[in-house]
């Protein structure tokens, strides 16, 4: 029997991960961080024009980074819609929050003018964070995954389990649990 080309399983692979059906049990035994440990330091491009490297965006508070396997693929728009639409809800906290993909720039860019994200979508092009924060799965893209990180740098809460269509109600609920300072009024 002849083996399914890398690419045809990579594209399958694709489209499973943006409907949400990936095996959350494979991703989660792949994962090489847990709740405790220290979130690795990165300094990433954004869809805003702007560089965010982690130690600098957690003087103003927590960070809150929700992986995703691909720009305008039918789970991750969804995903983007949810968090564009109830941003305000998420800003009601004292935390800095991205999306973060191992798209180029432009194509996270177009993402987010297509979409109307008012929050910054990073470009892990080389992989190399993905692979620090355990989140690459075998066929070249990141699985769905969000990371809560405190000031400190130790990671509070991974979500393994991403409903896209609710994925900043839950982002505003597991904000409420881990007890995250609500911002000042402007």
């Amino acid at each position: 029997m002849k083996s399914i080309p890398k690419f045809v399983a990579g594209l399958v692979a694709i489209v499973l991960a943006t409907f949400g059906q990936v095996n959350a049990q494979d991703a989660q035994e792949k994962a090489t961080l847990s709740v405790g440990d220290t979130a690795p330091d990165f300094d990433l491009p954004s869809s805003d024009g702007k560089s965010y490297k982690l130690s600098d965006v957690l003087k103003d508070g927590p960070v809150v980074l929700a992986w995703f396997p691909k720009a305008d693929t039918p789970g991750c728009t969804a995903q983007c819609k949810s968090m564009a639409k109830n941003g305000p809800k998420i800003r009601e906290f004292q935390v800095s929050y991205f999306m973060i993909s191992v798209d180029s720039v432009e194509d996270n860019t177009k993402f987010a003018e297509k979409y109307s994200a008012d929050f910054p979508i990073l470009s892990d092009t080389t992989k190399e964070t993905a692979k620090a924060y355990g989140v690459m799965s075998d066929y070249g893209f990141p699985n769905r995954h969000t990371f809560y990180i405190g000031t400190d740098r130790k990671i509070l809460k991974i979500d393994r389990k991403i409903q896209v269509a609710t994925a900043a109600e839950d982002t505003v609920t597991a904000l409420e649990e881990l007890k995250v300072d609500r911002a000042e009024a402007t």
